[in-house]
């Protein structure tokens, strides 16, 4: 997976009374297909796989998942077969009518659709012992690509060039990114995750990973839960490509931003604070969402 080395940082003008001044790393640009904390995740978990000389990927994910599209190409160009067990047995009848998932199918990945139900004991190992017997021998990434490899990748998110910045923000969806930040960052910054779901649970994965605590979450803005957007958040991502020339996914990094945003006009930082949001790439499910945004009429997300 070649990558860029020296990932950009672009600064973005919030007007503020307390001269505080936004910057974003533009982990989007690490690579066309695998980009942001996706090949941060994904970087020593190949290495495993191709250390214990394992074949085929086997992992988890939903319609509009960049996970899927992820393992998919990186699969292919590591000369993996890949799996990926599909939340929703209803998509299987429509999967070629979802760009993620014909992404995903275009680059060798193999679907077996369940009912979410199932799904939601794709940690137990009864079911990985099913999986097993109808897939032979795999290597198993979990569901976002969150495990103790995908934290050491996003570990290396942060340079010391990044040690100048008061606040690093990110979106949360497994928890992987956030601790890796954390694990990498210095004692006098403060690490903001900004949840994309609802619920409590994500504090305990984190837990499981962080080494420290200079960390909080802000579940201001969800917008709902996993997927939920509005015309105010569309209007939102809109502008900010216009203003900024920088596109931002509904799911993760277009609430992350709302969020920074709207905390930067209530004056909710520090005075003369440096902020750093982690763009974490995610731009190829707009297209799917877009679609499920005509179909209710709604606007469209600019691209």
């Amino acid at each position: 997976m070649n990558a860029i080395d020296n990932v950009p940082i672009q600064e973005v003008f919030v007007k503020n009374d307390n001269d505080i001044r936004l910057f974003i790393k533009r982990e989007d640009l690490i690579h066309p297909f695998i980009s942001g904390n996706k090949y941060r995740k994904l970087k020593y978990n190949l290495k495993e796989a191709k250390r214990i000389e394992s074949k085929s990927l086997l992992t988890f994910g939903g319609a509009f998942s960049n996970h899927i599209a992820a393992v998919a190409f990186a699969g292919k160009q590591n000369g993996f077969k890949t799996i990926g067990i599909i939340r929703g047995e209803e998509l299987a009848e429509k999967a070629l009518l979802n760009p993620t998932l014909q992404f995903a199918k275009d680059n060798g990945m193999l679907f077996y659709f369940i009912s979410r139900e199932l799904y939601r004991n794709k940690t137990s190992i009864d079911f990985k012992d099913d999986l097993k017997n109808k897939f032979g021998d795999f290597y198993l990434i979990p569901e976002g690509g969150t495990n103790k490899l995908a934290v050491q990748g996003c570990e290396e998110i942060l340079t010391k060039e990044d040690y100048q910045y008061n606040y690093i923000c990110c979106c949360v969806g497994t928890g992987g990114t956030i601790s890796g930040l954390i694990n990498s960052s210095q004692s006098h910054q403060k690490i903001l995750g900004f949840p994309a779901l609802k619920g409590d649970f994500l504090s305990r994965e984190i837990l499981k990973f962080a080494k420290t605590n200079n960390w909080e979450l802000i579940s201001d803005y969800h917008f709902g839960g996993y997927a939920k957007i509005n015309e105010s958040l569309i209007a939102f991502i809109n502008r900010f490509q216009s203003d900024h020339n920088i596109l931002l996914d509904p799911i993760y990094t277009g609430k992350m931003l709302y969020g920074i945003v709207d905390k930067i006009q209530k004056n909710q930082f520090e005075k003369g604070s440096k902020i750093l949001a982690i763009h974490s790439g995610g731009l190829q499910g707009i297209v799917g969402m877009n679609e499920k945004l005509k179909a209710k009429n709604l606007p469209l997300i600019n691209m």
